[in-house]
């Protein structure tokens, strides 16, 4: 009866010496870089050793699966014999070695393999931060057999990089969303804050015809009808010359100085100074120069210095929020 325990529990060293690398192995795989890179700064523990081991993830798979293999092959073969002797020795047939190879076999692929990799999946990040200063050590043992391998698959010493790219990021949101991790409005603002990148001022611009304009001449007394009926907040200043533009007024300011009886200023002596912008500017550029100063807008100005159009952050921010539609040329 002893050999048969000693057969069982050689059994049971094999599964779990092919057990545990698998799930490991899965855990490692299926871990998101991201997540790791999160750890890490949370300064969660285990982290570091952790984002080490996915850096150098080829030299890490290849200790879990010559571990793995010593058990399953190396393990099986010594089953194998010690089976056959166990056998012979209390006179059981054939029939019950080739039934105990068979279901070996079945055990090893069931227990061995496919359930450790589910489970190893399931408990990706809690299974790796816990495997992963077992796995250092390994790697460390192993390591003069690990040297000759990389020798001859130069692959294996690759390290990863944490990249991504505004496609792959389109892709999670929009994933996110359809797995309803995210709202469907926040997948949607994603992907506009990518369009930012593909729009530039000339987009954006209300067109010099259509902008808003006075002279700065003139006195605010003469422009107390325009500025009443006009629900434009900000007006371009003009002088006298072609393309002259003195500086920008808000309508608040202007009516403020009417109402305090100022109506013989001039409206350039009420301007504020211009900031002009290019008109190939893209958009998020554009955004960060708002977000410095945000009480103004901005002139928009061609190759040659011209006066194109205005721009002010509400146009900017009508595209995150999808009110914004191209021009028709």
């Amino acid at each position: 009866m002893s050999d048969f325990l000693v057969l069982a529990g050689l059994v049971l060293v094999v599964l779990a010496g092919s057990a545990l690398p698998a799930a490991v192995e899965a855990a490692l795989l299926s871990v998101n870089p991201l997540r790791v890179h999160d750890m890490v700064a949370r300064s969660v523990p285990g982290a570091l050793k952790l984002q080490s081991l996915k850096n150098r993830l080829g030299r890490s798979l290849a200790v879990l699966v010559i571990s793995s293999n010593v058990f399953q092959i190396f393990g099986s073969l010594m089953l194998g014999g010690v089976a056959a002797a166990v056998f012979q020795r209390h006179a059981l047939g054939k029939s019950t070695l080739t039934a105990f190879n068979f279901g070996l076999t079945l055990v090893v692929i069931l227990v061995g393999e496919i359930m450790p990799k589910a489970l190893g999946t399931r408990m990706a990040a809690s299974l790796s931060l816990m495997s992963a200063p077992a796995i250092i050590l390994l790697t460390r043992l192993c390591t003069p057999l690990i040297l000759p391998l990389e020798q001859v698959m130069p692959a294996i010493t690759e390290e990863s990089e944490l990249t991504t790219d505004e496609e792959e990021i389109r892709l999670l949101a929009r994933l996110g969303s359809q797995k309803g991790q995210i709202e469907a409005d926040e997948a949607a603002m994603i992907a506009k804050v990518f369009q930012l990148n593909d729009l530039t001022a000339r987009d954006l611009m209300l067109p010099r015809v259509s902008a808003p304009s006075l002279s700065g001449a003139a006195r605010l007394d003469d422009l107390r009808d325009t500025l009443l009926s006009s629900d434009s907040p900000w007006w371009v200043v003009l002088g006298q010359e072609v393309d002259e533009v003195l500086g920008v007024a808000s309508r608040d300011n202007l009516l403020t100085a009417l109402v305090q009886g100022r109506g013989q200023a001039t409206v350039a002596s009420l301007s504020e100074p211009v900031d002009y912008v290019p008109e190939m500017i893209r958009a998020d550029r554009l955004l960060t120069g708002f977000r410095r100063r945000n009480d103004s807008v901005r002139v928009v100005v061609d190759e040659f210095g011209a006066f194109v159009g205005i721009v002010g952050a509400d146009a900017v921010l009508a595209v995150l929020a999808g009110w914004w539609r191209p021009r028709r040329p």
